[in-house]
C-alpha cells in the first residue's frame, strides 16, 4: 500500500468559494482495502489518487492493481443501502438506454452498496474521459460557449434515455432535489409539510419568517408556471448538472462531454425543473452574491453561454411550446427544495446553524428574491426566446 493524502493537505469547497476542511474524514488505505476485498477482481495494491473536494461525502479515485475505480462513502444519515439503490437503479436503466453513465459495481453477493457502522459505500468504474472541472466550485460557468453547447446536448441525451423510467420519487431525505411545493396548487401548505416532514428543520425555520418571505418572492413565478405544469410530463431527472459533473473529452476549450457523473440529487421531476437546475447552476455566478449580498446588480450572468447550452439543447430535444414558456418560471423557483434540503442536512447530520443560516437565508432567500429583482433581466430574456420559439413552432405545424 502507498502513502496517503496527510490531512492537513485535504481541502473541501466551502459555502462561500474558499477551500476549508472537510466535515468528513477522508478515505484511508486500510478502509478502502476493506471494502475493495468484498467486490471481484479488485486486488491490492492499493493507491489513493484524487481526494474529492466536493463536500457532501467522501471520495476518492483508487488504483487497485491495475484498475482504478470511484470509492464514495457516506454518512449513513445521509444515504442508506436504500436511499443509494434509488439511485443506482436510475442510472442502470440510463445506460441501459445508451446514456455514457459509469457502472456502479457490484459486491461478491450482488450488492451495489456496502453499509457498515456509521457509513454506507458505492463503488463505481470510473468515467471515460477527462475530470476537466474537478477543481471548480458549482455555480461557476462554463470554460467556453463550446463546452455549453455541448453540455446541453448531453442534458438532452440523458432525459430522452431516462424516459420509461417510472420508479415513484424518492422518499424523505437529505440532499434531494426534489419538485413538489410548486407543483402543488397551494404552495405555502406544500411547504410547511415537507418542512414538517424534517424535525430539525421545522424548529430551525419556526424562528425567522424566511420561508413566508421567499414564498411571497416566488408567488408571481408561481402563479406563470403552475398553468403550464399539466403539459410537463414526470421524468426522473438529474437535477444537478453542473460542469464539474461531466467528464470531457479533452481539455481544450472545444472539449465535449464523455459522461455524466453524480446522480445524489436524482429524483421523479420533469425536463423543464432539470434544464432549470442546469441553468441556475451554470449560469449565474450566485458566489458573487454570497461574498457581495448588498450588490445583487454585480453577479455575472453569462448569457452567450446561456443560448449556447439552449441551443446544443434543442438539437436533441426541442421543446415543446409549453415546456419554453415554463422555462423562465421554473428557473426561478427550482432552487427551493434543495434549498431546504440542504438547511435539513446542515442542521439534522451537521449540526451547523451557521451552515443552515446560508442555506435557508442565503440560497433559499437570497435567490429568490434576486430573481424577483435583479434576476428578471434574465427572465425576461428567457420568456423573449420562448415567445419567439413558440411562434417557430407554430409556425412549423400550422
Amino acid at each position: 500500500m502507498k502513502a496517503e493524502f496527510p490531512s492537513s493537505i485535504v481541502q473541501s469547497h466551502g459555502l462561500d468559494g474558499t477551500l476549508v476542511g472537510p466535515d468528513w474524514p477522508s478515505l484511508t488505505l486500510e478502509e478502502v482495502s476493506s471494502l475493495l476485498a468484498l467486490y471481484p477482481d479488485q486486488n491490492g495494491p492499493y493507491e489513493l489518487e484524487t481526494v474529492s473536494p466536493r463536500p457532501f461525502s467522501a471520495a476518492s479515485v483508487v488504483r487497485a492493481n491495475n484498475r482504478r475505480v470511484f470509492v464514495k462513502r457516506h454518512a449513513l444519515a445521509v444515504r442508506n443501502a436504500e436511499g443509494l439503490r434509488e439511485e443506482h437503479r436510475f442510472m442502470d436503466h440510463l445506460r441501459s438506454r445508451g446514456a455514457r453513465v459509469p457502472v456502479v459495481l457490484t459486491t461478491r453477493t450482488g450488492e451495489t452498496t456496502v453499509e457498515t457502522g456509521e457509513w454506507t459505500y458505492e463503488v463505481h468504474s470510473t468515467a471515460v474521459g477527462t475530470d476537466l472541472y474537478f477543481d471548480v466550485f458549482s455555480w461557476m460557468p462554463f470554460r467556453s460557449v463550446e463546452h455549453a453547447r455541448s453540455a446541453g446536448q448531453t442534458l438532452a441525451q440523458l432525459q430522452l434515455a431516462a424516459e420509461g423510467y417510472n420508479a415513484p420519487p424518492r422518499k424523505v431525505r437529505p440532499l434531494v432535489a426534489s419538485f413538489s411545493i410548486f407543483a402543488d396548487c397551494n404552495p405555502a401548505i406544500r411547504t410547511r409539510q415537507y418542512i414538517d416532514q424534517r424535525p430539525a428543520l421545522q424548529t430551525y425555520l419556526n424562528q425567522s419568517g424566511w420561508i413566508q418571505e421567499a414564498l411571497d418572492y416566488l408567488s408571481p413565478f408561481h402563479a406563470e408556471l403552475f398553468p403550464l405544469l399539466p403539459s410537463l410530463a414526470p421524468l426522473w431527472t438529474h437535477n444537478d448538472l453542473h460542469a464539474s459533473n461531466f467528464f470531457w473529452s479533452d481539455s481544450s476549450l472545444e472539449a465535449h462531454p464523455t459522461a455524466v457523473i453524480d446522480f445524489g440529487l436524482c429524483d421523479r421531476s420533469n425536463a423543464v425543473h432539470d434544464l432549470a437546475h442546469a441553468i441556475e447552476r451554470n449560469i449565474v455566478e450566485w458566489l458573487a452574491l454570497v461574498n457581495a449580498p448588498d450588490r445583487p446588480q454585480d453577479v455575472p450572468v453569462h448569457f452567450d453561454h446561456l443560448w449556447a447550452f439552449l441551443e446544443g439543447y434543442e438539437t436533441m430535444r426541442p421543446l415543446s411550446t409549453q415546456e419554453a414558456l415554463a422555462l423562465a418560471p421554473m428557473t426561478a423557483i427550482c432552487h427551493v427544495e434543495f434549498a431546504l434540503s440542504e438547511g435539513d442536512f446542515f442542521l439534522a447530520v451537521l449540526h451547523s446553524e451557521e451552515k443552515a443560516r446560508v442555506a435557508c437565508e442565503g440560497y433559499l432567500l437570497g435567490h429568490a428574491r434576486w430573481w424577483s429583482e435583479t434576476g428578471q433581466k434574465v427572465l425576461n430574456a428567457v420568456r423573449s426566446w420562448a415567445i419567439q420559439e413558440s411562434r417557430t413552432k407554430r409556425a412549423v405545424t400550422s
